[in-house]
């Protein structure tokens, strides 16, 4: 555990100093390499938005660690980065991509919330001028991660790694809050536990499009480290909200809303369906990963690397219900 009142603001901790590696496997395993860390390439999904669509896969040195999407926004002052990537590495192949697209200063960079696939590539924007925006709750959860998230860095992608390290934010949203880059506000919103307890959706008025990180997922399976009940009820209220379009934290740069989120709800409930089922008929925790969701094996990807770590996160909160 990391000693709270000890940290610096900004620099947690570097690569260097994480903790010797223990032998088990880590959920963010290894993954078949598919493309050489090449530039990463932007896709305009509206006027000023531009996405990178991160591949479907687990970090390893072929991907650099950028394995969830990232934003890049641009008012007519400054710009913005939405996530950064799971290494210094990604984070700075994001910050060329960016430079590639305007010249304007960047002003913000915002974490959707601490997993390291949307935060460790941070230090990689950590210059004069930078605000480092999140969920209130951010910091203490990406803290008290950090040693174990530094550490499977350095295991999973060795050299590759290097130079990352933990930036924390500096500018906090306890409910709402607007950032402004120059005639384009954007209107940031914390929310209660659903994908985590520390769930920040970011939306551009100007085109109508929400950049939602982990709270969608469009064909990468769900990934559950909060509370599912919290997850459904969220999305049914997001889905009443006026938006055109959504950037997922893992799936194409964008999707219409709210059709885009209906696989993840209808995985979501099926995985709530499920372990309900076992825990009336009284079954114990080591069959959930066999009972849960079966059904949707062949429809997402990295189904058997998640789908047995959510129905044990599903059965731990349900049976208390």
């Amino acid at each position: 555990m990391v000693d709270l009142p000890r940290l610096h603001r900004r620099h947690l901790l570097t690569l260097g100093a994480a903790l010797a590696l223990g032998s088990g496997r880590s959920a963010w395993g290894q993954a078949e390499p598919a493309s050489a860390g090449h530039a990463l390439a932007l896709e305009a999904v509206a006027p000023g938005v531009h996405v990178f669509r991160a591949p479907y896969e687990l970090v390893a040195p072929s991907n650099d660690g950028a394995i969830a999407n990232m934003t890049l926004i641009v008012g007519d002052d400054a710009a913005a980065v939405i996530d950064t990537g799971n290494s210094y590495r990604a984070g700075a192949l994001m910050r060329e991509a960016m430079r590639a697209v305007t010249d304007k200063p960047l002003r913000y960079v915002v974490n959707t919330h601490m997993h390291p696939d949307h935060t460790l590539g941070n230090a990689a924007f950590a210059e004069d001028g930078v605000r480092f925006v999140a969920h209130h709750k951010m910091p203490r959860a990406l803290s008290l991660r950090a040693e174990t998230y530094l550490a499977q860095v350095e295991r999973l992608l060795g050299p590759a790694g290097a130079g990352t390290r933990i930036v924390l934010p500096d500018l906090l949203v306890e409910d709402r809050l607007t950032l402004d880059l120059g005639g384009r506000p954007l209107e940031l919103r914390a929310h209660p536990t659903a994908h985590t307890d520390n769930d920040l959706t970011i939306v551009d008025p100007k085109t109508g499009t929400r950049v939602m990180g982990d709270l969608l997922f469009v064909g990468h399976i769900p990934t559950l480290d909060g509370s599912l009940n919290g997850w459904l009820t969220l999305l049914d209220r997001l889905a009443q909200d006026s938006v055109t379009r959504a950037v997922p934290g893992h799936g194409p740069a964008s999707v219409a809303w709210p059709q885009g989120a209906e696989a993840e709800r209808r995985y979501l409930a099926a995985l709530r369906r499920d372990i309900r089922q076992l825990l009336e008929a009284g079954r114990p925790m080591s069959e959930a990963p066999a009972h849960a969701v079966v059904s949707e094996r062949d429809d997402w990807a990295l189904f058997a690397e998640f789908n047995a770590r959510n129905a044990i996160a599903a059965y731990h909160e349900l049976e208390w219900e």
